[in-house]
């Protein structure tokens, strides 16, 4: 009879374990690495770059010779701080911000929550409609939303005529410049937050709801205290990238407003596009692409740490 040492059989099955992990390690890093690689490529690298660039005087004569590329540390950083332009697309981007963000989380949420509920008929076709202007091309839509903003031949315009109020001059006046593209640019993409607010509604047990109608709680409460606390973990993903879409402007005044009028909608993305393709100052441009980035992180990460505060995750 073959008597086996169990010290030798634990050492084989310790060997045994560590080489399925070690299989396993390498599995995951293999999955992992095409996502890395398109990380590194596509946000470390340009990061990297547009730092390096904004130390430098890169303008049109550097990019015609590199020989006139020189280092000049902070001085770009210290000019763009002390541009009143750069305040003033700053706080017209925060603006847009500050009132664009709650207003699209609202609405997506609010079509969300209408659309889950099983008296709507023809769901699917409503879905594809509040979908539709976020797949649209953004360029034709801010176009066509210019015309129904017209001054004398806008639609908007005609239907307030119609019950007696005054005409508005929404894209030619500074006080109501940014509340006009506000609403072209919730319109534009609200339908993307409610789809995903729709899936998440979707995972939220009916147990819940018909508990909470037993202890006599009506809608109001229900959604209070039922939804918002079982979805508050998309609440946050899609408060991060709305800010950062909100913070990241540039096609909507662009196309709608150039800018105007009287600068009222200048955006930090339009200044850093004036400075390196209208000025070709792409050294101050970097620059402010990278406080812009700087800008984004610092918000996301309050962002995270209220919401780890609040519990909305963990």
């Amino acid at each position: 009879m073959t008597v086996v040492d169990p010290t030798l059989t634990k050492a084989g099955t310790k060997v045994r374990a560590s080489r399925g992990r070690g299989a396993r390690e390498r599995a995951a890093w293999a999955f992992v690495a095409p996502a890395m690689l398109a990380i590194g490529l596509f946000f470390a690298i340009p990061v990297i770059a547009a730092l390096l660039l904004s130390l430098t005087d890169f303008d049109i004569y550097a990019l015609a010779n590199l020989d006139n590329l020189r280092f000049v540390g902070l001085q770009n950083y210290e000019r763009l701080l002390t541009n009143p332009l750069f305040w003033g697309a700053m706080k017209n981007t925060l603006t847009f911000a500050v009132l664009g963000v709650p207003l699209s989380i609202a609405a997506s949420l609010a079509a969300a929550v209408i659309l889950n509920a099983r008296v709507v008929k023809w769901r699917p076709i409503w879905r594809v409609m509040f979908f539709a202007p976020y797949v649209t091309t953004l360029v034709a839509t801010a176009v066509v939303w210019r015309y129904l903003l017209h001054t004398r031949y806008g639609f908007i315009n005609w239907g307030l005529e119609s019950i007696g109020l005054p005409a508005v001059d929404w894209l030619g006046d500074p006080s109501t410049s940014i509340p006009a593209i506000l609403m072209f640019v919730v319109w534009k993409i609200f339908g993307y937050n409610m789809l995903i607010f729709l899936a998440v509604l979707q995972t939220v047990p009916d147990d819940l709801y018909e508990a909470a109608r037993i202890d006599g709680a009506g809608p109001w409460k229900q959604f209070r205290h039922v939804t918002l606390p079982a979805i508050a973990p998309t609440m946050l993903l899609v408060s991060i990238i709305s800010v950062a879409s909100f913070f990241q402007l540039f096609a909507e005044p662009y196309v709608m407003t150039q800018g105007g009028p009287a600068q009222s909608t200048v955006t930090v993305l339009y200044f850093m596009y004036e400075e390196g393709f209208k000025w070709w100052n792409l050294g101050s441009a970097s620059a402010v692409a990278f406080v812009l980035f700087l800008c984004i992180l610092a918000i996301t990460l309050v962002q995270l740490a209220v919401a780890k505060r609040v519990g909305a995750y963990q």
